[in-house]
């Protein structure tokens, strides 16, 4: 009987898997794609903060969990390192921490545009494996 719930998993994981790896890095994109398109389809500024902010909090916190895998190779944990720290940077810089003026409420369309095209061109800068790319879209699955 565990074999064959094993073997299940097994499958269940691997038919998961193929659509995600296909996306990978899209995935994230797509994610702050849509975090950008909620914020702008809203006219309140203090909303638009909220969803942005709350979308690099849910990020953080899948990067955390994915981090914190016994599994994930130090190379990984590296390139999510350096990717949270991008991250913190546009969470500050929309709040006005550690230095940053904080983004002006009429610029918050700008800003989620210029989000969305940082995450594009961190492709080329940090680099995480494909397996921990998908488990990194599998728990921010699990958290939305």
């Amino acid at each position: 009987m565990t074999a064959r719930r094993a073997l299940g998993s097994i499958v269940i994981l691997s038919v998961l898997a193929l659509p995600l790896f296909a996306g990978g890095k899209g995935d994230i994109q797509k994610y702050f794609s849509d975090a950008a398109a909620r914020a702008k389809a809203t006219s309140n500024p203090a909303e638009k903060r909220q969803i942005l902010d709350e979308s690099f909090n849910t990020m953080f916190r899948a990067l955390d969990m994915a981090q914190s895998l016994p599994f994930i190779s130090k190379s990984d944990s590296i390139g999510i390192v350096r990717f949270k720290a991008t991250l913190k940077e546009r969470q500050d810089e929309l709040a006005g921490r550690n230095g940053y003026v904080r983004v002006a409420d009429t610029q918050l369309n700008a800003f989620s545009n210029y989000v969305v095209q940082g995450m594009e061109q961190a492709d080329e800068v940090i680099t995480i494996s494909l397996v921990t790319l998908i488990i990194i879209v599998l728990i921010l699955l699990l958290l939305l």
